[in-house]
């Protein structure tokens, strides 16, 4: 199974469902045939690599809040990522534009790193309030999941893997997303936000039944069970109900 998920690294909610999602495919039965891609998708293009502003700042300019109300909504927030076992910081966090982020995560996917590199990235943001604008702390955090920082650098200092992150965005577009996280299960179900456990424990079975060719149909008669069935054990012969 193929699970596609469309985030942003300024989502605070991005990090939540991503580890919701993690936790219930620790219990899934088939975890180790399920494939997690991360897709990029911007938030805010036009974000201020270096705006000067803190995260209490933005929220009380977004939204036309007091600083007590945007205090307010950073203490919600860090009470719901705790649901997920996740401890944000969530007044520390840096609004920066995602985009460096988001080119140096497809090119740690050709490193086979792109998973690290963004559990890496959230963790950063959102609990230990690092600037990831920053194409400095980029490279160190790149060269902390085991990526080459010349090479990190050599990336973050070029316009490579640009084209990745427009094709992803444009992707998103064609599905209609409009809001992050969005997870899409081997293109046949969907699931928006950051939803509570049994909603993707259920998704997931859902695309998992989905994957079978057919659909067994059995006697509701526990007698009849495996009547005419024959596997390498050999043939079990039904014992049948006496009639009356």
């Amino acid at each position: 199974m193929n699970i596609e998920v469309w985030s942003d690294f300024m989502c605070p909610f991005c990090y939540i469902g991503k580890r919701r999602l993690e936790n219930v495919l620790e219990k899934f039965p088939h975890r180790d045939e399920v494939k997690l891609q991360f897709k990029s998708f911007e938030l805010d293009p036009n974000a201020e690599v270096n705006s000067g502003k803190t995260n209490v700042d933005y929220l009380t300019s977004k939204y036309n809040i007091s600083e007590e109300q945007a205090r307010g909504m950073n203490a919600q927030m860090n009470a719901n990522a705790r649901t997920a076992g996740l401890e944000y910081n969530i007044d520390a966090m840096i609004p920066t534009n995602s985009f460096a982020a988001h080119r140096l995560t497809h090119w740690a996917n050709t490193q086979g790193k792109a998973l690290d590199l963004s559990e890496r990235l959230f963790h950063a943001i959102f609990i230990e309030g690092k600037h990831v604008g920053d194409p400095q702390v980029l490279a160190d955090l790149a060269q902390e999941v085991g990526l080459d920082r010349e090479a990190a650098v050599a990336v973050l200092s070029s316009d490579q893997y640009t084209e990745n992150v427009r094709a992803d965005q444009a992707e998103g577009a064609q599905l209609g997303i409009r809001g992050v996280p969005f997870f899409v299960l081997d293109r046949k179900f969907a699931v928006s936000g950051a939803q509570p456990d049994d909603v993707f424990l259920d998704a997931l079975q859902k695309a998992w039944d989905e994957r079978s060719p057919f659909t067994i149909v059995e006697s509701n008669d526990a007698a009849s069970d495996r009547n005419g069935v024959c596997t390498e054990e050999g043939c079990e012969v039904p014992q049948n109900k006496p009639s009356n």
